[in-house]
């Protein structure tokens, strides 16, 4: 298995000691013009000395730890170096989709949401279904709203359970604060309602693959998604590792984040991207800096890259201290997940 993740597989108790600057609206953004994609701005941040694990940063900044691994090569996904200059990538570009109701974008891990009538956009970080357990690119709609669901195990998943881990499942997980659906769930149409976007009471899995197949968000993340959006909202999956723009003054943007592996022999910040019609147009215009272009696909930071011919990149932002705070782990509570596996998956698409 390469380029595995290991990672602290519970919800992190007191994650902040002090104030995090910016981290409230770190996912709401203004909409871009029609014929713009470009959205944000990065950020960096600097490890206060008292430590803190890199999950506990990127819940603080609504990122999913992937997403900060991918900025951050090389941070120890525990306890970062105090002292240590983090990048908070905050800034991305939209996908190429319909800017209608909610956009997931598996391979960047993030789903988009676009209320209706409202020059905005909200943007999550997600955990989704873990190899072999994949979450499909579709389009649906959403069809149900269930507060406090239950979750059914199948008997594939009570099955997987007792043979991995020992663990006897019951027939049913009631509602509450240890169900890993979470207290709110969103059922989708495809495959007859088998998938939902449901909360979690494991904040380690967002930003992974983690699930059976579906989506999940943090408790107050899905919270918030459940109380905005009405039943009968368009939902439209993509797998787009590769995202590009031209924007309005000229400049060319490339993201480029890990593809999703296709089995447990890939690396995904290796293996081979393919790109469709649109992208391969843009790499091969005249005014794409070709080598640049290149260094953003062998680094695949996962975030916007300014590829124009002859125009300079922007300046880093200013930096700002996080204060965190070390929360105990045990080393039952240790898994091992990335964007390539994940040891378990606790959620399955069915409640009631």
């Amino acid at each position: 298995m390469k380029n595995a993740l290991t990672i602290v597989s519970i919800a992190f108790a007191s994650c902040l000691a002090g104030a995090v600057p910016a981290a409230a609206n770190a996912t709401e953004y203004a909409l871009p013009a029609a014929d713009s994609r470009l959205i944000g701005e990065n950020t960096t941040a600097m490890v206060a000395n008292n430590g803190g694990s890199l999950e506990s940063i990127a819940a603080a900044y609504k990122i999913g730890l992937l997403a900060m691994l991918e900025a951050n090569p090389g941070t120890d996904p525990y306890l970062p170096q105090p002292g240590t200059t983090l990048t908070i990538p905050t800034q991305m570009l939209l996908p190429d989709t319909p800017r209608k109701g909610i956009v997931i974008n598996l391979a960047e891990l993030r789903l988009y949401y676009f209320p209706k009538d409202e020059n905005k956009v909200i943007v999550y970080p997600i955990g989704i279904g873990q190899l072999g357990r994949n979450t499909p690119v579709m389009t649906t709609a959403i069809t149900q709203k269930i507060p406090n669901p239950t979750w059914t195990p199948t008997p594939n998943i009570r099955k997987h359970y007792l043979a991995e881990q020992g663990i006897t499942l019951p027939g049913v997980v009631p509602a509450g604060p240890d169900n890993p659906m979470g207290l709110f769930a969103l059922r989708l149409a495809a495959g007859k309602g088998a998938y939902l976007i449901h909360g979690t009471n494991a904040n380690f899995g967002i930003g992974m693959r983690v699930s059976s197949g579906c989506i999940r968000l943090r408790p107050e993340d899905i919270e918030a998604l459940f109380n905005s959006v009405p039943v009968g909202t368009r939902v439209q999956v993509v797998n787009d590792p590769v995202k590009v723009s031209l924007e309005p003054d000229g400049k060319r943007y490339i993201e480029v984040h890990q593809p999703l592996s296709h089995n447990d022999r890939d690396d995904p910040q290796t293996m081979r991207i393919t790109y469709g019609a649109k992208v391969k147009k843009f790499l091969g215009d005249a005014a794409t800096d070709k080598a640049v272009a290149d260094e953003a696909i062998v680094r695949r930071s996962g975030m916007p890259v300014l590829i124009s011919t002859g125009i300079e990149p922007d300046s880093l932002p200013a930096t700002t201290v996080v204060e965190q705070g070390v929360a105990p782990v045990s080393a039952a509570d240790v898994a091992s997940a990335g964007k390539n596996s994940a040891p378990q998956a606790v959620d399955e698409a069915v409640t009631q």
